[in-house]
């Protein structure tokens, strides 16, 4: 696709917390953490909440306050060791901070660079005159609206003060539910109550608004990227931190829930994000390269469903013997209060592999409330590769009831025969079978009695269940605006910014 001709894919989390506001785990393991699954983070505190409301309880506003003044005590240090942990083309870190608005929503407070203070305003609009005050003296900021599907006064966001100087994109999807509309995957369950219609992307894409989205965990235990409670996907120059910054200014951004989906989207040779102006017709093109095998790719237009390209369309090419899939093994399940660790080897004996994807979670934490130790917060890491296999060590608990996932797991891409062996040797016992068996569908096992632990390795996709590439040509006129949908078998989804017609 020529707009992508250019670009490389890069993956980052940047909302999350751990202990140095209210949250929980050190910085140190969630720096680990991010760098065992991403390119670019920020860890962000919470600093500061001006329109605190009345009739909360007084253990919750005390929890808050406290959580704001451990910010600002460890804040000097905190920067000290993000500047220790950045490694500028690989691992780049953006220092941040979180502003709680009862009326207009939470913002999170990005900064480019390795530098800046913590901001205390009154209001959004104070927020917003000391951004620009900040840009005058060329220091680059910006104020991400996150969770913004909450109704308006309850920290949802409030479309009528969106400005796209300071917000140049929105979060879609993180562990307090999906924005996307009022109805879909992944509902807000928060205490802080359902969403909103007009809280919602498509209400500001009704509203002539323009802006990227992103995808980010929200994880409060030291987690960045914790596997399914969020992920952003950005199509920049390198992984630095001028051309990332430039990418997510430039809105070339898409949220996602899980798996890494690879998406590429573009009207006319303009790739997702941008403003292009009205022609006769639309030459819509769409590239997905799966985490898992692809259910529906939909074009949304005008917050409307003009196109679902649906895996029955795609005809079914010949069987070759050699075959590139993915692998997915997860572990977990078993008693929800006993702890378990795996030492892990898990590969082909026949084949390649190309790529290792780790898909780590964290405990399930979204409220600053849950009590929980930080002790145990690197509870999964990859200890080593190579192209056959990967080594990596993993702890969990059973699942924290019978909706919530907590497993671990990692995916691998393979190049190999049907016929060749997959295994799991989990602390010393193997578990296999053939690629052809897992083409099938999905295998698992358990590792002792009926209440302990289980692995499952996922269905793995033929090729043309993997890679898509769709095109469509529609009659646009100035004000439309279009933006992707993907959903694969696994309920793994991703979104792309829109493209705008002005």
């Amino acid at each position: 696709m020529p707009a992508y001709d250019n670009l490389r894919l890069c993956y980052g989390d940047i909302h999350n917390h751990c202990g140095i506001s209210y949250g929980h785990g050190s910085l140190e393991d969630a720096l680990a953490n991010a760098q065992q699954r991403l390119d670019f983070v920020s860890i962000t505190g919470h600093a500061h909440w001006p329109d605190i409301p009345p009739d909360l309880s007084q253990v919750t506003v005390d929890y808050h306050l406290n959580g704001f003044n451990r910010l600002k005590s460890v804040w000097p240090q905190m920067m000290e060791t993000l500047k220790s942990k950045n490694e500028e083309g690989r691992f780049v870190i953006f220092p941040a901070f979180e502003v709680h608005f009862t009326a207009t929503g939470d913002r999170n407070i990005i900064y480019k660079d390795l530098a800046g203070e913590i901001l205390y305003p009154t209001s959004l609009e104070d927020l917003h005159r000391q951004l620009a005050d900040l840009r005058e003296r060329g220091i680059d900021i910006l104020a991400q609206p996150h969770h913004i599907g909450y109704r308006q006064g309850t920290r949802g966001i409030d479309w009528k003060s969106h400005d796209p100087k300071f917000a140049p994109f929105v979060e879609l999807i993180s562990m307090h539910g999906c924005s996307e509309t009022n109805e879909g995957t992944r509902p807000f369950l928060h205490v802080m109550g359902p969403s909103d219609w007009q809280s919602t992307i498509q209400y500001g894409l009704h509203q002539g608004h323009i802006f990227g989205v992103t995808g980010g965990t929200d994880h409060h235990s030291g987690h960045p990227g914790s596997y399914g409670h969020g992920l952003t996907g950005i199509w920049t120059t390198a992984c630095t931190r001028d051309a990332i910054w430039d990418a997510l200014y430039s809105r070339r951004s898409y949220a996602l829930t899980g798996d890494r989906i690879g998406l590429r989207f573009s009207i006319n040779d303009a790739p997702m994000g941008s403003v292009i102006e009205a022609s006769e017709t639309a030459n819509i093109t769409v590239d997905v390269s799966g985490g898992g095998a692809i259910d529906c790719v939909d074009v949304i237009k005008n917050n409307q469903l003009i196109r679902r390209f649906s895996q029955y369309e795609f005809e079914t090419p010949d069987t070759t013997e050699v075959v590139r899939t993915k692998l997915h093994l997860e572990l977990g399940w078993g008693l929800r209060e006993v702890e378990s660790t795996w030492h892990v080897e898990f590969g082909v004996r026949e084949g390649q592999v190309i790529n290792v994807e780790p898909r780590f979670r964290g405990r399930q934490v979204v409220s600053p409330l849950d009590e929980e130790s930080d002790a145990g917060t690197h509870t999964a890491w990859v200890e080593s590769s190579n192209d056959q296999c990967v080594n990596f060590v993993a702890s969990g608990h059973g699942n924290p009831n019978n909706y919530t996932a907590n497993m671990q797991g990692v995916c691998l891409e393979v190049e190999a025969p049907r016929t060749t062996i997959v295994y799991a040797n989990v602390n010393g016992t193997t578990h296999q079978w053939t690629l052809k068996e897992l083409l099938q569908g999905a295998r698992s096992a358990s590792l002792g009695s009926l209440e302990t632990p289980s692995l499952r390795i996922h269905h793995a996709a033929e090729p043309h269940e993997l890679i898509w590439n769709c095109s469509l040509i529609d009659a646009a006129i100035e004000g439309d605006s279009y933006y992707i949908r993907v959903r694969q078998t696994n309920d793994q989804w991703a979104w792309s910014s829109p493209i705008f017609i002005r």
